[in-house]
Parts: C-alpha cells; sequence; structure tokens
C-alpha cells in the first residue's frame, strides 16, 4: 500500500505548491486584486477534499485503476489551475 500513501504525498505537495504560488503572487504584486488569488486557493482546497476523498473510498474493484485515475485527475486539475494562476 506504498502507492496510496505516495498518492496521498503527490496531492498533499503538489496543491501546496500551488497554494504557495499564490501566496507568492500576492506578495509580489501588492497592486493586484487579492481577490482573484484568494478563489483560486478556495478553488485548491475544494480539489484537494476531493482527491483525497477518492483515495480513502473503500468500495473500489481495480485498486490501481482506481489510483490511476485519480493521479491523472490530480495532474489535470493541477495544470487547470496552474493556468488561473498564470493568467492573473
Amino acid at each position: 500500500m506504498a502507492s496510496v500513501k505516495n498518492l496521498k504525498k503527490d496531492i498533499n505537495y503538489t496543491l501546496g505548491d500551488i497554494i504557495d504560488i499564490c501566496g507568492v503572487y500576492t506578495q509580489l504584486n501588492a497592486d493586484a486584486d487579492r481577490a482573484k488569488a484568494d478563489e483560486i486557493v478556495d478553488e485548491v482546497i475544494v480539489v484537494f477534499d476531493e482527491l483525497i476523498a477518492k483515495v480513502n473510498a473503500k468500495n473500489v474493484d481495480n485498486k490501481k485503476a482506481h489510483f490511476t485515475a485519480i493521479s491523472k485527475e490530480l495532474e489535470e486539475k493541477a495544470n487547470g489551475l496552474i493556468t488561473k494562476i498564470n493568467a492573473l
């Protein structure tokens, strides 16, 4: 079950880094609209909760396929969030 542990770490580190990027953005751009960065942080938290709930799901038939799908979903959502940050 080391893959579950590593997947949880990947989720935590990836989404945590996105939150850090939003914090750095707001510090470097004092005149920028902080509400937009805060909205992205709120969205990151929702994504984190969704992905962790999927990882902790017990009624899964094919665990390997399930975890692979979660990993792909993490990548897609993280890329989408980074795109939103770049648009700020």
